[in-house]
């Protein structure tokens, strides 16, 4: 574990495996990725990071916040670690991240997972963020953190596994980000549009999309799909927007085995 020009990052597996970098969605922390950390390390050197202004890293936003900002960052890692190459996964914020990074520095990346992610605005998840940035202005954190699970899993999963979503929720209001940071976050998101340039993407590219996902429609990655030259759609039946977490064995299935092959 390390903290570099702001970033807090860690790392797992044999350093002599492929470098896979994994950037989670608006929460901002690492270990979001813990539920699939054990076994990609039997595979993949993994390295998590906490993006800038969450979790352990720098709290400050040094003016400003935008996707592009949040590639720079990523790129900064590398620099720092010496890695000049590296596949990298993301989901949501952290998918858009990777395809900015894919834009500005085709070179560095071998290949990207993008999950649940998207290419410009979509009219549901801008609904979405509405009614996430009411609750944390006019109820506050706590109130945004209990309705987190309803946009992220799947209505029997999260039955399932109350006990485990009540536990969570202490450790993540004790860690939440200022609720400013989390408004610049948002817009940041919301601002990002790439649609015309999606056919510049020439990196290979993986695009997992859950049909059921409550937040970012499936369609937005079925349009990335259709736009991207080098890109291939694998679209799961059930599993929410975090379905690497409702449905990790499935999940971890895809994302290997594309990983890993020599022809895509």
């Amino acid at each position: 574990m390390g903290y570099s020009n702001g970033l807090y990052h860690e790392g797992r597996g044999h350093g002599d495996f492929p470098t896979l970098i994994l950037s989670p969605g608006l929460g901002g922390s690492g270990l979001y990725w813990e539920p699939n950390l054990k076994a990609l390390a039997t595979q993949f050197r993994c390295i998590i990071y906490d993006h800038r202004g969450t979790g352990r890293s720098d709290r400050e936003m040094m003016g400003g916040s935008s996707v592009n900002a949040m590639a720079d960052d990523v790129l900064g890692l590398m620099d720092v670690l010496e890695l000049e190459k590296v596949h990298f996964m993301g989901h949501a914020a952290g998918g858009i991240a990777g395809l900015a990074m894919a834009m500005k520095a085709p070179d560095r990346v071998e290949k990207l997972v993008v999950v649940n992610g998207w290419g410009k605005l979509d009219p549901h998840f801008n609904r979405c963020f509405d009614t996430r940035l009411a609750l944390l202005r006019d109820s506050g954190p706590e109130a945004y953190i209990r309705a987190q699970p309803i946009f992220l899993y799947p209505a029997n999963w999260i039955s399932e596994n109350d006990a485990l979503l009540e536990a969570q929720a202490q450790h993540h209001l004790a860690d939440f980000a200022a609720i400013g940071t989390m408004e610049r976050r948002i817009a940041a998101l919301r601002a990002f549009d790439i649609d015309t340039r999606l056919p510049e993407i020439t990196v290979p590219t993986l695009l997992l999309a859950a049909k059921d996902d409550m937040l970012v429609p499936s369609r937005c990655s079925e349009h990335l799909a259709a736009r991207m030259p080098n890109a291939r759609l694998h679209m799961m039946e059930w599993g929410g927007h975090a379905c690497n977490i409702t449905a990790p064995d499935e999940f971890l299935g895809i994302v290997t085995s594309w990983l890993t092959a020599e022809d895509n």
